[in-house]
């Protein structure tokens, strides 16, 4: 459930807090060369999957020198950005290290995808809120972001997956933590557990309603306030659903060596358990582009006061309420967040020998 009816609900369920303000700690420095040398007719951005993330288009493009340029970089990372003042989109190719390296996917939750927890009917809403959307993520899952994970699994030093809430009795036995290494049992016993709870629960909730009482000065008001667009509540969901324990999605590939990141946690044991490991460059991937990508505890706006962050603009998906496509809900928030943030792209992320030539 992306989108929820208050506030207080979406920070109790994700563990959404203000990012901390970074503490500021004296750095070598290099003088960056900042040439922007124009493209002529390239094609456009984040093409591979039209189905998914609308294409970016834009007439004036330019390339600029690398941002990153680690010393024994063995994993090339084109990007982009683009700016007003620069009036276009800027591309950089940028040669990290791949070992100070993290590809993190924001919240992949198994809903519908046959692990036991479902859209409540007849009227629930959770994750891309139909049974339908969440369908085409799961499709997405399969044909994009889990292929992308297998290529740098190898390579990375963390895939990582951020889930709702705390970490429970049962995802301690399902997954790997910042601080604890399930076993073979724990894991079997845990999917076992799992399956259990989830198919215990009643998935349903109440209908819509079938009338509603309007005034005559204010009926539009009076119709949002009884029937709006997104209700996850207990009505429609029924109570309980969200204390439910959000497996990891069985769309992806999950290796006992990945960890899990529990937003309820906050932010702070995430940033030292990256540091701690010496990780300072994250490839982000992950759902939803508009809200959990941004804003949750594994979300861009976090992680850029601490890393080098490059969002991976088709392994995303935004909401698209309204629509039987992300792409352009998709492409519109990624454009935006290439105001302040590097984009790059899926077969833009190549493993290359160590100290290739830059």
């Amino acid at each position: 459930m992306r989108m929820l009816v208050s506030t207080a609900i979406l920070l109790s369920i994700v563990g959404c807090s203000p990012p901390p303000a970074k503490a500021s700690e004296p750095q070598a420095r290099r003088v960056y060369e900042n040439r922007l040398t124009r493209l002529e007719n390239p094609p456009p951005l984040l093409a591979d999957h039209p189905e998914f993330v609308a294409p970016v288009r834009e007439k004036v493009r330019y390339e600029a020198p690398p941002i990153v340029v680690d010393e024994h970089a063995d994993l090339s990372v084109r990007a982009w950005r683009f700016s007003y003042n620069a009036r276009g989109i800027i591309e950089v190719r940028n040669h990290l290290e791949a070992k100070s390296t993290a590809v993190i996917m924001v919240h992949p939750w198994g809903i519908d995808d046959g692990q036991g927890w479902r859209t409540p009917e007849p009227a629930g809403a959770a994750d891309f809120c139909t049974p339908d959307k969440n369908h085409l993520a799961g499709r997405h899952t399969r044909e994009v972001i889990d292929p992308f994970l297998k290529k740098l699994r190898p390579h990375v030093a963390f895939v990582m997956y951020s889930l709702p809430g705390a970490e429970d009795t049962i995802r301690r036995k399902l997954y790997r933590s910042f601080d604890h290494q399930p076993t073979a049992d724990d894991r079997r016993e845990g999917a076992k557990e799992l399956e259990a709870k989830l198919g215990s629960f009643d998935y349903r909730g109440e209908p819509l309603p079938a009338t509603l009482q309007l005034s005559r000065e204010t009926p539009v008001i009076d119709y949002f306030e009884q029937f709006s667009g997104l209700d996850a509540g207990p009505k429609f969901n029924n109570a309980g659903f969200w204390d439910l324990p959000i497996p990891v999605s069985k769309d992806v590939t999950c290796h006992p060596e990945d960890v899990v990141i529990y937003d309820r946690a906050g932010y702070e044991p995430l940033r030292d358990f990256l540091k701690q490991h010496k990780v300072r460059h994250v490839l982000l991937t992950g759902y939803a582009t508009d809200m959990c990508f941004c804003r949750t505890t594994a979300g861009y706006e976090n992680l850029s006061r601490d890393f080098n962050v490059f969002l991976v603009g088709d392994a995303t998906l935004a909401t698209f309420p309204a629509n039987e496509s992300p792409q352009h809900a998709t492409n519109a928030h990624i454009s935006f967040a290439s105001l302040n943030h590097l984009i790059t792209q899926v077969s833009w992320v190549k493993p290359s020998a160590a100290n290739a030539e830059r």
